[in-house]
């Protein structure tokens, strides 16, 4: 299976979900399951509206290198700028990572795979912990939960289930 995390912090945010999912679907990208939404306060740039963020299970039949493609191209579509002007880490109406692919690892200049940042951040783990209690990081073989209990402090608020 295959991880993502969808966030959004601009416009009809729950539209802009609901809009990431079915251009997924539409790319070869199948929703098997998803997380609850999740209200979060920004992390790095703090003067910002706050986010709304799920988790989703996906299949594909995608290399990772594909499927980094068709998320970033789903993203421009929905309007995402990623130019040389825009903050980095800044309002956003799309946001799609790549969290986990399978157990594998990854790490190239376009992917890295797990997802980075992902251990620092509540509402990636929250969400991803609620779609599968047990999961590992597939280098460490450490749980996932033990990364959740080390960033309690960040605020992250369940909308639905």
């Amino acid at each position: 299976m295959t991880y993502l995390s969808l966030g959004t912090n601009m416009g009809a945010r729950e539209q802009n979900l609901a809009r990431a999912m079915e251009l997924l679907d539409a790319n070869g990208i199948m929703v098997v399951r998803r997380s609850s939404v999740y209200e979060t306060a920004p992390q790095d740039v703090l003067d910002q509206p706050w986010f709304l963020n799920m988790v989703l299970e996906c299949r594909a039949d995608l290399f990772p290198m594909q499927l980094i493609s068709r998320v970033l191209r789903i993203e421009r579509e929905m309007g995402r700028d990623r130019g040389p002007t825009v903050v980095r880490r800044g309002p956003r109406l799309i946001d799609i990572d790549v969290l986990l692919y399978g157990h594998s690892v990854i790490a190239t200049p376009r992917l890295t795979v797990p997802h980075p940042r992902m251990f620092e951040r509540r509402f990636v783990l929250e969400p991803l912990l609620e779609l599968v209690p047990g999961i590992r990081d597939p280098r460490t073989k450490k749980p996932f939960a033990d990364f959740l209990a080390a960033v309690q402090d960040q605020s992250v608020k369940k909308l639905s289930a």
